[in-house]
This record gives C-alpha cells, structure tokens and sequence, in this order.
C-alpha cells in the first residue's frame, strides 16, 4: 500500500484499516489529509479482499479543520469551499461503500471529524472520547455530512440541540442518543474495534452490503418500493455462494464458514 503524509493504512487479510495522522495539531483535517483519504477510500472500495473497513485516529480522532492554515476572514471562503468539497468526496465513498465500515473515536472528534466518526455502519467510543459540533465556536456551519447524520440518528430536535448548543459530548451520553453503537473503556480500545472489524468481515459480505444498504435508502422509499428492493436483495443473496455455506451450516449444526461472494 502506498506512504501516505497523514495516515496510516493497514491491511489484514480481510480488514483494511486507516487511522489518520495529521501533522497539524489534535488530528486536524489539512488538505492532503482530505485528498488522500479520497485516494485510499476510493482504492480500497474497489479492492475485492477488503471486507470491511475501519477508520479510526492516532491519538485523536480528528478536531476539524487545520485553522492555522487560514486567515479569519473573506480570503478562506475558497479555501473551505475546496477542503469542504475534497472531504464530502470521501464522505460519499464511506456512505456508498460495499463493505461494512466501522469507525473507532479515539479522543475528541469535533467539525469535521463529526461526519466521519458518525458515518460508520458501526461506531465504537472510547470512554475517555469526546464528539462536539464545534462550528459555532468559529462561527461556521456544519459539513462533512454532519447535519445530514445528526437528523437520522438522533432526530431533528436533538440534532438542533447538539448543534446550536454546541457541548461536549461523552461515550455514554453518546451510546444513550444513539450517536454511536458502544462505549469502551480507553485500555481496550484498540482491541474491541478490531473484534468488531473481524466479526464484520467474517459476516457474508455481499448480503451485509445489500442490508445496510437497505436500511440507508429506505428513508428515500414508501413501504411499497421498499418491500420490491428487499424483494430484489433477496433475491440476489440467494445466488451467492455465502447462502449456499449458510444454509448448509444451518442444518449441520455448525458456524458458517463465508468467503464474501
């Protein structure tokens, strides 16, 4: 796998994981930072081993843009408007991946490292983690798909809540309003995100991918268009051959071993 100036990437066997890594002070989001996750993203979608992905940071997860690289006045509205633009290309990719995507909070994730955290399938926080809005303390709004998560998994007040108020939020509070899936204390970490990775990349992967895709678009669907893709999708399933080891492993009293096709 190539170098990369702000992350790490790792491959193993079946899991692919990125752990971002900026120079720019508490894992600030910099520009190579937004260009390369694009890169690796989109790579690793389309690589056929990978059967899930987690994203996850050194240290700390990501506390938004690289301020320092900014003036504090008109001269940035292109500047934001490119990093802003680069990062939804890599929100987009996690959005539309094929393969489940966990992400681990490890520290404070605030701005733009909102979207990302709460963009996993799967969010595992550590206990001592923190997520915060943040934009109002500069005086900008949401991007990296925080205003389109925050709705969808908490509802609308809520949402505005966490928003405009702007507070700190804590792993338990955060499992408690379903931002993310599971809190874990800070020692075990690395060591929960990696299990959760590996039952996900054990798991049938092409009937994963259709079922939270499912699950994503139904907000987009009536009952009836709904009813006709679960009717496709399993359809579909039924020809890989995952089914076939699943189904054989149902009536042998036995876990299925999935190869992910």
């Amino acid at each position: 796998m190539t170098d990369y100036k702000t992350l790490h990437v790792e491959t193993d066997e079946s899991v692919a994981r990125i752990a971002l890594d900026s120079p720019a002070g508490f894992n600030s989001l910099t520009t190579t930072m937004a260009e390369e996750l694009f890169t690796v993203i989109t790579a690793l979608n389309d690589d056929e081993t990978v059967r899930c992905l987690v994203l996850t940071g050194t240290e700390a997860f990501c506390s938004g843009a690289d301020l320092t690289a900014l003036d504090g006045d008109e001269r940035d509205a292109p500047r934001l408007r490119r990093l802003a633009s680069t990062l939804h290309d890599s929100v987009i990719q996690l959005h539309q991946a094929d393969t489940p995507v966990v992400t681990g909070i490890n520290g404070v994730a605030a701005g733009a490292g909102v979207g990302l955290a709460l963009g996993g399938d799967l969010v595992v926080m550590a206990e001592d983690a923190t997520i915060q809005f943040a934009y109002p303390e500069i005086g900008l709004t949401g991007d990296g798909g925080a205003t389109f998560l925050l709705p969808r998994l908490v509802g609308l007040r809520r949402a505005k809540e966490i928003a405009l108020l702007d507070e700190p939020i804590g792993a338990d509070h955060a499992v408690s309003l379903g931002l993310v899936t599971e809190s874990v204390p800070a020692d075990s970490f690395d060591e929960r995100l990696d299990a959760v990775a590996q039952r996900l990349a054990d798991g049938p992967t092409a009937a994963l991918s259709a079922t939270k895709r499912l699950l994503t678009e139904s907000f987009d669907r009536d009952l009836a268009q709904q009813l006709a893709k679960e009717t496709d999708a399993i359809a579909t399933a039924a020809r890989t051959e995952d089914y076939q080891r699943g189904y054989a492993a149902f009536f042998e009293d036995d876990d299925p071993e999935f190869i992910g096709r």
